[in-house]
């Protein structure tokens, strides 16, 4: 999910930074930047949260989210 990876950049935030704020490990977090693994609705809020697009976490659950 290209779109993770540039709002984290644009937020100066590492993956460790963006999965220590979620609750998940930066294995996990990065398997979710990279379209490996999606996440659950109550981590994609998290993460959706921590990156600033709550209104929109739901992006993170569409199977073609880039």
């Amino acid at each position: 999910m290209k779109f993770l990876k540039t709002l984290r950049l644009l937020k100066d935030k590492k993956q460790q930074d963006v999965a220590n704020a979620a609750g998940i490990t930066a294995a996990y977090y990065s398997m979710i930047e990279t379209g490996e693994r999606r996440p659950s609705p109550e981590v994609a809020k998290k993460i959706a949260t921590v990156l600033g697009f709550e209104n929109e976490w739901y992006k993170l659950l569409e199977k073609s989210a880039t």
